[in-house]
């Protein structure tokens, strides 16, 4: 078998999110896990505030070092807030949820909401 060299591809994020963004389906998905990235970028930035690894933040939690990472990755898992609460206390902070109104919407667009409900 041939000498493979392992030759890392370069990759510039911004400039494949600006191409990629071009596409109406990337953009609504990406649009769609917006709201999941805040959150795990918060999380990831408490975690880095209070000093801890994941490790000692599964410690406090009494969970493995695996569940922390997959609550700090964007994925199909969906943490109940109670999980998500013994995280915020483990890193010093509390959970906070809320529910902000969503901007007006036209009320053509809401009536064929409500219609559609």
């Amino acid at each position: 078998m041939a000498d493979l060299k392992y030759q890392p591809v370069s990759h510039n994020h911004e400039a494949f999110l600006k191409n990629a963004n071009k596409r109406d389906d990337f953009r609504k998905a990406y649009e769609d896990l917006e709201e999941e990235y805040v959150l795990i970028r918060e999380m990831l930035a408490a975690r880095s505030k209070s000093g801890l690894t994941q490790e000692a933040v599964a410690k406090l939690m009494k969970t493995t070092k695996s569940a922390v990472s997959r609550l700090e990755s964007a994925g199909k898992h969906a943490p109940s807030v109670t999980t998500l609460k013994k995280y915020a206390e483990a890193v010093g902070c509390h959970l906070e949820i809320r529910l902000v109104p969503i901007q007006p919407e036209s009320d053509s667009i809401r009536d064929s909401k409500t219609r559609a409900a």
